[in-house]
């Protein structure tokens, strides 16, 4: 029994220290967006489109177990080009938080692994209309909020810039298309959006 208390006043003794020893910086992310957006029925025919996110990060680093946690608040842009129609663009503010691990080959050159949760928080125009005429009319309506998880490496030059690969995949769905159905009067949901995106992210920590 002595042995056990021990030994757990020596793990949170190590534990403290380690701690302690964290890194905190500040820096500046921004990269370009390579959104898939797919529909739960094949009524919208689309392309995938460019668009980008930037803003603020925070990094805490433990050098000592080479784990550490990033966050961020990210303007965010994504679009998908309509066939014959206006492209579907989403806006939004994310906060990502990631755990990261980091691998340190030199003083120059390092690596990491990261994974985390994504919450967004859709802004500015909340609806595209994708046709309006005598038969009918169809919107996409925005989601006002969405969950997204990130799973990502990358590379950490000088330890201030880092180079990052992401894949950003949407938890449930985005937006959705309505449509105005002229005989009945009434709106009918028609399909379920969702904006998956590739992402390649350049970061400046101070």
């Amino acid at each position: 029994m002595k042995k056990f208390f021990t030994a757990i006043i020596a793990a949170v003794a190590l534990f403290t220290a380690t701690t302690a020893q964290a890194q905190i910086k500040f820096g500046l992310k921004g990269g370009l967006n390579v959104t898939n957006m797919s529909f739960s029925q094949d009524v919208v025919d689309k392309s995938n489109r460019t668009g980008f996110f930037i803003g603020p990060m925070v990094k805490v680093t433990i050098p000592l177990a080479g784990l550490g946690l990033d966050a961020g608040v990210l303007y965010d842009q994504r679009e998908a080009e309509m066939e014959d129609g206006p492209s579907l663009k989403q806006r939004s503010i994310n906060i990502p938080i990631n755990l990261r691990y980091n691998i340190g080959f030199s003083s120059i050159v390092g690596a990491y692994i990261a994974a985390g949760p994504q919450f967004g928080f859709g802004i500015g125009d909340k609806s595209t209309t994708l046709y309006d005429d005598a038969d009918g009319k169809a919107v996409y309506d925005i989601s006002n909020s969405n969950f997204s998880v990130n799973v990502g490496a990358g590379v950490t030059l000088l330890s201030h810039l880092e180079i990052g690969f992401t894949y950003n995949i949407a938890c449930g769905k985005t937006g959705e298309v309505n449509a105005w159905d002229v005989a009945s009067n009434t709106w009918n949901q028609v399909t379920k959006g969702r904006a998956n995106a590739w992402q390649v992210s350049a970061a400046y920590w101070f």
